[in-house]
This record gives structure tokens, sequence and C-alpha cells, in this order.
């Protein structure tokens, strides 16, 4: 025999009906306040606001796009690498775009790129995002992008690279980066000024490496050695304790990366070689403990807040067809205590 239960009734999230209900005004007014609509009095508004955040109504997004045509998402392509600079970039943006709104898909793509990024792109196109921002780190990855075909607005954070008339590019200016961390060096009196670059597969690479030889060419100084590894603090150990043991260890030292200094660090305070009495070493990204390095690392900042707030605003003024500016983002250097003055030679 069945009969009424006498426990609590089942909670469920309010709806706009609810809102109605409980305000004492029709489905329509609250959704003209929730449109921010303009032919709705002061008093009712303000009336209709305090009960949506009294019951705890929040707006349905897929509800909304059926209604506007418009999902207010933003797709973010991305081939999950575990290094600082994509890790950062991913974290900002989903950030950001949260603040400004819109929901975010991730997807990863892993390579042959040439495969599985048109898959990727579609599967957010399927969903209906306004926009995609591809981070891009890796060359090979940014040709795929560029033969791929899509319906909306692709672009695609790359250090670097140039726009096409389908995607268009952002990022900030490591290249610029890259020359000011030399020229400090070279500022020190430092003539004789290696770089122990990332690879040349990535973007954040080839331009770091252009900087610092630019920086060199504009001083008149010759090329100085160049090596390149993965990023990693292991390869930069392992090439460090070479140099020391084959005596070719330069004045000075611009990293491609942090971690690429730590493991450079490292080895020359096994080898006996002191930073920055006898080599000066400066880095690159300024991640978080750096400035307890020992001794704390001079390094070129970037900051992944700003670089997302841009990079998003440059996809929203394309999607919603506006001029914006797109002018690269500046980093800054940061100089602490493994730079130092150049020991002049005893006579």
């Amino acid at each position: 025999m069945g009969t009424a239960s006498s426990g609590p009734s089942i909670r469920r999230k309010p709806n706009i009906n609810d809102v109605a209900q409980v305000a004492g005004v029709s489905y329509g007014t609250v959704s003209r306040v929730l449109n921010n609509a303009p032919d709705v009095n002061a008093a009712t508004r303000e009336r209709v606001l305090q009960i949506i955040k009294d019951i705890g109504y929040r707006r349905n997004r897929t509800a909304r796009a059926l209604v506007t045509s418009r999902s207010t998402a933003i797709g973010i392509l991305t081939d999950g690498s575990p290094r600082f600079g994509p890790v950062g970039t991913l974290m900002a943006l989903e950030n950001v775009a949260r603040q400004k709104g819109y929901s975010t898909t991730v997807v990863t793509v892993e390579g042959p790129y040439e495969d599985s990024m048109q898959k990727a792109l579609d599967t957010l196109d399927d969903i209906g995002v306004d926009g995609i921002i591809v981070i891009a780190p890796l060359v090979s990855m940014a040709a795929a992008v560029w033969n791929a075909s899509v319906r909306v607005p692709v672009e695609m954070i790359a250090a670097g690279a140039s726009s096409t008339p389908n995607v268009f590019t952002y990022s900030e200016n490591q290249e610029l980066g890259a020359r000011m961390a030399t020229q400090h060096l070279i500022d020190l009196g430092h003539t004789d000024i290696a770089h122990l670059a990332g690879s040349m597969e990535w973007f954040d690479g080839r331009v770091r490496k252009r900087g610092w030889e630019a920086a060199l060419r504009d001083s008149g100084l010759p090329p100085g050695l160049c090596l390149e590894g993965d990023w990693s603090p292991r390869w930069a150990y392992e090439t460090a304790m070479r140099l020391v043991d084959e005596g070719r260890v330069p004045q000075a030292i611009f990293a491609a990366s942090d971690h690429t200094a730590l493991g450079v660090i490292r080895a020359f305070a096994e080898r006996g070689v002191h930073v920055p009495d006898d080599v000066s070493i400066v880095g690159f990204d300024d991640i978080e403990g750096s400035d307890y390095f020992l001794p704390p690392l001079t390094t070129v900042r970037q900051d992944f807040n700003a670089l997302a707030l841009a990079s998003t605003e440059v996809l929203l003024g394309a999607i919603e067809g506006r001029e914006v500016d797109r002018a690269p983002g500046q980093p800054k250097l940061i100089v602490r205590q493994s730079s130092a003055p150049a020991v002049s030679p005893v006579a």
C-alpha cells in the first residue's frame, strides 16, 4: 500500500519561475532583469536581484544559448605539456574567461598533430563554442592549426609566430625578454656570454635564442657558446658538468628557463664553480621559488595573467567584430644575486 512520505521534500535547483513567484512578478520581468533590459524600474530590479541571491538561482548557460544563439563558451586547445609556460597559460586563461562570464572547454591533442588537430577543432566547433584559443608551444602543432579548417575565430598563443588569414596569434614578447637578459649581462661587463637553449622545436626556444643573438650582435660581441637542450634541470646539470670538466665555463650564461638555470647552478656548486663570482647566470620565467635559489636567480618574469587577459580580449574582439590592441605583452627583468659585474683579468 503506498502512503505519502513523511520525510523532508527533495530539494531541487531553483529556476526562473521560482524567482518570479517569490518576487511577485512575471517570468518576463525576471528575464528582463537577467538580460539587463532598461524597461524595469529600479525598485523591481533590486528586489529581483536580491531574491536571486537569496534563493541561490543560477542561470542555465545551455538554455540561454538556445534562446540567444550564443554559447558564451570559449574552447581552449592544448598539447598537455607539463612545462611551466603552457601550464601557467592554461590556468590563467581559464580564470580570465570565467571572470568575463565565459565557460571554457579544454581539449588536449597528441602528436602526430596532422591527425589529431582537425578532430579536436571539430569537437570544439560541434560543442558550439564562440571561439578557440590554441596554446601552441610547438612548431609542428602550429603548422597543423594553420592547415586546419574551422568556422569560428581561432587565436594561437605562439611566441613570435605570424598571423594568417584564418588564424591570428598573440604572445608575450619573449624575444625582447631574452634581449633584456643578455643586455643585463653585457651591461655588467661580460663579453663571453653563452646560451643554454631550450628545444628549437618550441617557438619559445627559437625566440629566446634569437633575442640572445640580437643583443650580442647589436653590442658588437661575437656569438657565444650555444647548446640546445630540452628545458629540463637534468639536461642542464649534465651539460654544466661537462663544461666544467672540459674547461669551457664561460663568463656568463643566459639560461632559456629557470629550470635550466637550476640545473646549471647545482652542477657548478658540486664542481666548486661559484655563482656569481666565477660565472653570472640569468634565467627566464621567474618561476615560484626562483627567489630562493642559491643564489637567488636573476630572471625574466612572464606575466601569465596579463597574457591571458590580453589574449582573451583579442579573441573576444574577433568574436564581436571589434578592433582591439594586439601589441605583444612586455616581460620584466628581475635582478637578483645570481648575476654580478665581470671580474677584470689580473694584469
